[in-house]
């Protein structure tokens, strides 16, 4: 009923989002492909000047972690599923896509509990003979990871290289000059809900000399980090036989060379910008024809012309650079994936393309105001928080009409109801921002000033997560509501605020400490134990509901004065509360969405209450087993009608 009822048209707005994996075409200079981390395939048949999305309609999941495209055939196309660089929010996959007509149709080639796939590599002259480098499960140990191989086309797959179920594949190199020789990172990792691990003694360095069956083990070759390796890049320079670069997440990590096929390396470069936030970047990527140029992407893109000594900047787009497509038959021709999209280069990344031609945005949140027409307001991953109209008289919604509306890129965003000209959004840390369209000013309103990335978060006063609530009351346009551990509530737009509750979580200190065990990230997506769902009855301004990220539900009957405990049987510590959302109907109901997914448990949890939370009913009737729920609402009209 509502696939007919219901019609969607894409509002943008035209800024692009995440792209870890891109790809060009060999032999048409003006085709480009890339992957974005929540919006599919896409291809580029003018050089980066129009984008259109090829694979609606026949990918079942959106994050794209890797892209091939056949040398000897350039309508053979291989999309690996499920992005690598696992960032709080990602999003995994299922398993491997195939095109034979330059990506207007695909096909499903399995290995689909691998989840999150980091490389794919094509035999230069055979087109049938396909490597896939599967990083696996990002939230729990599984088997199906490491080195795939495929004699005929993705038909069938062979795991050729497995270290274990913790331990899953990071890069993967053939050798131009002899694709029998191919090198691979292993990299031992785990997020959940509080911590990122990257590193242990799964990691390492591999190299295969006929063609991936028989694997050699080199990470402990003279000249490589003597400690335990993390996340790994690898490639070796199709202009001289034999030279190998690394770029190696350890203590004592940076780039290291080889020029005897990694029996021994030479360290080269550790410099911050090269080597930071290794689990995230660590990527790699030689010159086709000169072997002493060779690029680095991390927060910037990185050049060295001395064989990897040292490094220059090249401007890009925009920050967080993760992939590099460089045409092997003409190296001033590029393509580039950053966390702000896909751009082209022709003049060897002098010069880049739009990347506001892509409506790939990845958003946490949306609101819409009181104006006629309505606009729509959202929170960018890596970007700021936005407002895009509805519609326009225009013929199109154009770039011209967005607009800015706060640093803010990770959480939830609000419109003051009487107001639309102020909008409050969030950004990591606790940072609560108040804009103002009438003067273009941006007011940090935090609850606590405190802004921590390199602590421990149980050092902290006030812990606020990555996508902490804020919430604009329903009855009152001056009330504005927000969550850390605690419940705070402003009448003054953030000038002063009151605590409305105690602690609400479980407070577990072990899962308020730093990640490791090379590097840590900061706690900043990784900050536990913080009230993670907020809701005010639509109809009764004193029954407010509160959720937790360490699976605690609370209700509130006089406005904050008092809070009970009322979590269901059966949910299980450590579930976050995702979404909390009162009855427009009956005060006493409430719906809730919860989640374990990043314990590896993707089991829908959906509830629902008609009597204060006394009693749960969890409704999950018609959910497919393995879909997760992450939000749930009520229709404002009819009552019986519910959005998952």
């Amino acid at each position: 009923m509502f696939e007919e009822a219901l019609e969607w048209r894409n509002i943008g707005p035209f800024r692009g989002g995440r792209v870890v994996a891109v790809a060009g075409d060999p032999v048409d200079q003006n085709n480009f492909y890339f992957g974005a981390c929540a919006g599919g395939v896409w291809k580029s048949t003018d050089g980066g000047n129009y984008w259109e999305n090829i694979s609606d309609n026949f990918f079942n999941t959106a994050s794209v972690g890797a892209i091939a495209v056949s040398e000897s055939d350039p309508n053979v196309i291989y999309v690996g599923t499920g992005e690598s660089c696992i960032r709080v929010d990602v999003t995994h996959g299922d398993g491997v896509y195939k095109s034979v007509d330059g990506g207007r149709t695909w096909v499903n080639l399995g290995l689909k509990d691998t989840r999150h796939i980091s490389r794919i590599r094509i035999d230069p002259k055979n087109p049938d003979l396909v490597y896939v480098a599967a990083l696996g499960h990002a939230f729990g140990e599984n088997t199906e990871r490491g080195v795939f191989r495929s004699t005929d086309g993705g038909l069938n797959w062979e795991q050729v290289l497995y270290k274990s179920d913790k331990a899953g594949a990071s890069d993967l190199y053939i050798d131009q000059n002899n694709p029998r020789i191919i090198y691979a990172g292993l990299w031992e990792t785990r997020r959940t809900f509080w911590s990122m691990d990257s590193g242990g003694n799964d990691s390492g360095l591999y190299i295969s000399t006929d063609g991936g069956d028989n694997w050699l083990d080199i990470s402990k070759n003279p000249g490589l980090p003597k400690g335990v390796m993390g996340r790994i890049g690898v490639v070796s320079s199709p202009a001289k036989p034999d030279r190998v670069w690394a770029l190696i997440e350890a203590e004592d990590g940076g780039v290291f060379r080889s020029d005897n096929r990694g029996e021994t390396w030479l360290k080269l470069d550790d410099s911050e910008g090269v080597r930071s936030r290794p689990w995230y970047y660590t990527h790699i990527f030689a010159h086709p024809t000169d072997s002493n140029t060779l690029w680095v992407l991390s927060a910037q893109m990185w050049k060295s012309i001395d064989g990897g000594n040292t490094f220059k900047e090249v401007s890009t787009p925009h920050g967080d650079n993760h992939d590099l497509w460089i045409d092997p038959n003409n190296p001033n021709r590029m393509v580039q994936g950053n966390d702000g999209g896909a751009c082209v280069s022709y003049n060897g990344g002098n010069t880049w393309s739009s990347i506001y031609n892509q409506p790939t945005g990845q958003f946490y949140s949306v609101a819409t105001d009181e104006q006629f027409p309505y606009r729509v307001y959202g929170t960018q991953q890596d970007n700021s928080a936005i407002s895009t109209p509805s519609r326009s008289i225009k013929g199109a919604i154009l770039w011209e009409e967005c607009y800015s509306v706060g640093l803010s890129e990770s959480g939830k965003i609000a419109v003051k109801p009487d107001n639309s000209n102020i909008i409050y959004s969030a950004y990591p840390g606790g940072t609560l921002m108040r804009y103002d369209h009438t003067t273009g000013q941006v007011r940090n309103i935090m609850v606590w000033p405190e802004y921590y990335q390199n602590s421990a978060p149980k050092n902290y006063k006030y812990r606020f997560g990555w996508e902490f609530p804020i919430v604009a009351s329903k009855h009152d346009p001056n009330v504005l509501y927000t969550a850390g551990n605690r419940i705070f509530k402003t009448i003054d737009e953030g000038t002063n605020w009151e605590t409305l509750s105690e602690d609400l979580t479980r407070n577990d200190i072990s899962k308020q400490e730093l990640s490791g065990p090379i590097t840590s990230e900061g706690p900043w997506a990784e900050i536990y134990c913080t009230v993670y769902a907020f809701s005010e009855s639509p109809i009764n301004p004193d029954i407010l509901w509160a959720g937790t990220d360490d699976g605690l539900i609370y209700i509130s009957k006089d406005g904050g004065g008092s809070w009970s405990n009322v979590s269901p049987e059966g949910l299980e510590k450590w579930t976050m509360v995702s979404m909390i959302e009162s009855s427009y109907f009956h005060e006493g109901t409430a719906f809730v969405a919860a989640t374990k997914y990043k314990l590896d448990d993707y089991s829908p949890y959906v509830y629902k209450t008609n009597d204060y939370g006394q009693t749960w009913e969890r409704i999950i009737d018609g959910i497919t087993e393995n879909d997760f729920a992450r939000v749930v609402r009520q229709d404002p009209i009819n009552s019986k009608v519910l959005y998952l």
